[in-house]
């Protein structure tokens, strides 16, 4: 009975939450506060996957933020360089950051620990260099400016104060949390936590490492590939510093404080870090002491993160 209330009260925190961002828009016509969520939607869409690989499998692929940068250049090698639709470019971004997740798992599915995190930062870094390397195709240095908006007819999505990218943006987060909600709730996703927890048990109950990290990093790296590709448009450029360390310690920052090993404690780590960090834009070097200090924070008073809060929360109301 209080499994099925606490069910419950999930539902309707996950449904209101969702109304009012559909409202924001409406009532917020700032084009600034539009763009925060956005930003906010974007990493919410990286950080969850990332979580699919971290979080429930347990693989240490710090090399995520790399399926982001493939996406981001697919649609804009395609969009400017071929005259590709955003249309087109943004699911292929997807397609192609799988392939880059079947490249990256040749390697890191034959080693253990620290060597993934070195194997796949590694890759990330390699991504870097091609980018730098292949100037007439990729921008060099320069990046891809002036990438093609998106259009429907004669309507300029870039023209409407936000409005149309952050209902993309919400969309396309919705749409990759379904999905994600999906694979950790079937056979293929406890077979994923199985392989977490134990790995040798699994092993023996004739589950393959192998087969299932591999599926778990192809499918962990589509949705990032597509807002990679979708960002590519929404930002108007493809710039090589999308692989730096920057963009991964912020992403991976989200994932912490809003909780591993959930569906949506990420995106509320997104949101609330996003918020955060822009409030505290005054502050200058004293900015990255605070959020620090809150991250530092949440983990050893609230190892769930925010996520893992709201779960205490529930179980005391």
């Amino acid at each position: 009975m209080i499994k099925i209330l606490h069910k419950d009260f999930s539902k309707k925190i996950i449904f209101y939450s969702f109304i009012v961002l559909l409202l924001v828009p409406v009532f917020i016509e700032s084009t600034y506060i539009r763009h925060l969520f956005i930003m906010a939607f974007i990493y919410g869409v990286i950080a969850s996957n990332w979580n699919l690989s971290l979080g429930y499998t347990g693989i240490l692929n710090f090399g995520h933020l790399a399926f982001f940068g493939i996406g981001v250049y697919t649609a804009g090698i395609f969009s400017k360089q071929l005259g590709v639709s955003p249309f087109l470019t943004i699911p292929l971004g997807g397609l192609f950051a799988c392939v880059g997740a079947i490249i990256i798992s040749v390697p890191i599915l034959r080693l253990k620990g620290i060597y993934v995190i070195l194997v796949s930062f590694a890759f990330s870094q390699i991504c870097l260099q091609f980018v730098l390397a292949l100037e007439p195709i990729t921008g060099g240095s320069g990046g891809l400016p002036l990438l093609p908006s998106i259009k429907i007819g004669d309507y300029n999505l870039a023209r409407d104060g936000k409005f149309s990218y952050y209902y993309i943006s919400l969309i396309l987060l919705t749409i990759s949390t379904v999905f994600l909600y999906i694979i950790v709730n079937s056979k293929l996703g406890l077979r994923l936590i199985a392989l977490r927890d134990n790995e040798e048990l699994a092993t023996s109950r004739g589950i393959s490492v192998s087969y299932y990290r591999l599926i778990c990093l192809v499918l962990s790296a589509f949705f990032t590939g597509v807002i990679g590709g979708f960002f590519a448009h929404y930002a108007r450029v493809a710039s090589y510093d999308i692989f730096g360390f920057g963009p991964i310690s912020l992403a991976l920052s989200m994932l912490l404080i809003g909780g591993t090993g959930s569906v949506y404690g990420p995106i509320i780590g997104s949101i609330f870090l996003m918020f955060l960090s822009e409030s505290l834009q005054d502050l200058g070097a004293f900015r990255f002491l605070i959020i620090g200090s809150v991250i530092i924070i949440v983990m050893l008073f609230f190892p769930g993160g925010l996520n893992g809060l709201i779960d205490r929360f529930k179980k005391n109301r």
